[in-house]
């Protein structure tokens, strides 16, 4: 297995440079376990054929990657569609894919690109300009489950088709971050006869045009994908031109950690997401290897809806961030790899500024604040205020195996301080819902984006605003960073932005996800993307089975 893999020197494609700088070169650390980098040169050459097996955690219950947000589902679903463009994990730079060139205007409100010739959808459809235009029309209208590909189109404003292999894509005001979403899964290009289709129809099977195709989608079961014959146009970053070398891959949804773990040692399967704390030894005294990465975007925290009651009392705000002892929180419960937060943003986002004075254990501050605001321990500890006990309920789902041991550990350190954490677990094809719809007073959740504006997309007045923040300070440097071209300005202008979120509590970030694999010896060439998910493309086995 090849970890870290070497990242190359993108090619020259943006008239005057212009566009090449959007994105700061941010350097992104790989870390192994197990027998390092060394596991491919002992293996030979890569070797087509072979099933690659992956067991995950969970399942979003949609096999649509324009409309899931869930590791577990977008490791499988990356792979059937291609992107624009491509994201280096290393550096941040964007690089091509199915676009060869790309520019915007002065003002970032239009950007034309140029494709390259001969991709064509499983179905057999050209992926041509008419098929970006029909896939970016149809975003608008995509229902909860498709938040973020409509993030990174905010203010989108129209396609206009200028011949099958050029277009530009017009925004009502500038968006800057709209380049960095054209190489995620999000905006992922699907045919066009599957993009019409309705939300529920796709969530049941899309075609792409990817280096594999969906054989199968069995809702809380399996994913399991097929070689695409022919595949001739993949990203710039992929280490092999043409088809992929593994005939199939199967993910199968394992909730149970031990299971996960058990799996892989005995080569049942190949590879596991979600390795757990405890299963970190076995794994690597049975030559398992547990490449990481931590996911750049969203660290998981707690964050408030600020339309209630509750959430818009600043002293509970800062009692629970300040109540959480985060070191103690990752020393428990998750892999040796993890980092505390200690930021709205994870390290590994381009403009991360560093926040931990205000992002911290502070127990004593957090008791001060509640004394403060007239919160007064009752007999049994827990506060209250005009005969209210200080109890909130804390939405969140299981999506992962680490989720309920943080949050039982978190609901005894803040019951120190006397708030009452009580857990409500939804599933997770409804957590869109319910944080849409508003019917919940905290939710515990993470975003995964390698860019700054994840904070304008989630707590802009102009975004989805799912927690209702009120206009403020904080608008400003939001709007800001996402019409400034200049990478300099715009990492201040993010860090502004999350100075003022940790100064207000206004979320309670605690763990960055990291994500951690289990890769048997069998297997090679499994590679993280710039979002920390993985890429199938030059993956490969020695047994190929």
């Amino acid at each position: 297995m090849r970890f870290p893999r070497p990242s190359r020197s993108p090619r020259r494609h943006l008239p005057g440079g212009r566009a090449a700088v959007l994105l700061a070169a941010t350097a992104l650390t790989l870390t192994a376990c197990g027998s390092g980098t060394g596991g491919d040169a002992d293996a030979g050459p890569p070797r087509p054929g072979g099933t690659l097996v992956f067991a995950v955690s969970s399942d979003q219950g949609c096999a649509d990657p324009q409309q899931v947000q869930s590791n577990d589902s977008v490791y499988s679903l990356r792979q059937i569609v291609d992107s624009l463009t491509d994201q280096d994990p290393a550096s941040g730079a964007i690089v091509p894919w199915l676009a060869t060139r790309w520019s915007s205007n002065a003002e970032a409100t239009a950007w034309t690109f140029t494709l390259r010739s001969g991709a064509t959808f499983s179905d057999g459809a050209p992926v041509d300009a008419a098929a970006v235009k029909a896939n970016f029309d149809r975003v608008e209208s995509l229902g909860a489950r498709g938040a973020l590909p409509k993030g990174y189109l905010s203010g989108y404003a129209g396609t206009d088709v200028v011949s099958p292999t050029e277009f530009t894509v017009r925004f009502a005001e500038p968006n800057v971050q709209f380049l960095q979403g054209t190489s995620t899964h999000s905006l992922g290009l699907l045919s066009p006869a599957s993009a019409v289709r309705s939300d529920d129809e796709r969530c049941a099977g899309v075609v792409g045009s990817g280096p594999f195709t969906l054989e199968r989608y069995a809702k809380n079961d399996v994913t399991v994908l097929a070689k695409r014959a022919g595949y001739d146009w993949g990203s710039q970053l992929f280490t092999h031109p043409g088809e992929a070398w593994l005939d199939r891959a199967e993910f199968r949804v394992v909730p149970e950690s031990g299971v996960r773990a058990g799996s892989v040692q005995s080569g049942e399967v190949d590879a596991i997401a979600s390795v757990g704390q405890q299963d970190e030894a076995p794994l690597t005294g049975a030559e398992v290897q547990l490449p990481a990465r931590p996911n750049p975007g969203l660290p998981f925290g707690i964050t408030f809806n600020q339309a209630t009651p509750l959430g818009a009392d600043a002293a509970v705000r800062e009692a629970v961030s300040r109540g959480v002892d985060r070191d103690e929180v990752v020393a428990a419960v998750y892999p040796s790899q993890t980092r505390a937060a200690t930021s709205p943003l994870s390290s590994t986002t381009p403009s991360y500024a560093d926040q931990s004075a205000l992002v911290g254990y502070d127990p004593a501050a957090a008791t001060a604040a509640l004394d403060r605001a007239g919160w007064v321990p009752g007999p049994d500890g827990i506060r209250a205020k005009g005969g209210q006990r200080l109890t909130v309920p804390l939405t969140f789902a299981q999506n992962i195996g680490t989720t309920k041991p943080a949050l039982e550990l978190i609901q005894q350190q803040l019951r120190r301080i006397g708030i009452d954490l009580q857990l409500r677990e939804v599933q997770i094809a409804e957590t869109q819902v319910v944080l849409d719809g508003g019917d919940f007073v905290a939710a515990w959740g993470n975003l995964t984006r390698a860019d700054p504006d994840i904070l304008r997309s989630t707590y802009g007045t102009d975004g989805t605003n799912r927690y209702r923040l009120p206009d403020g300070p904080l608008q400003a440097p939001l709007l800001a960073q996402a019409a400034t071209v200049d990478p300099a300005q715009r990492a201040a202008l993010a860090g502004q932005a999350q100075k003022l979120l940790a100064e207000r509590f206004d979320t309670a970030p605690v763990v960055e996800l990291t994500t951690v694999l289990g890769v048997g010896p069998d297997a090679h060439g499994v590679a993280f993307d710039a979002s920390s998910r993985i890429q199938l493309h030059d993956a490969w086995k020695s047994d190929a089975r």
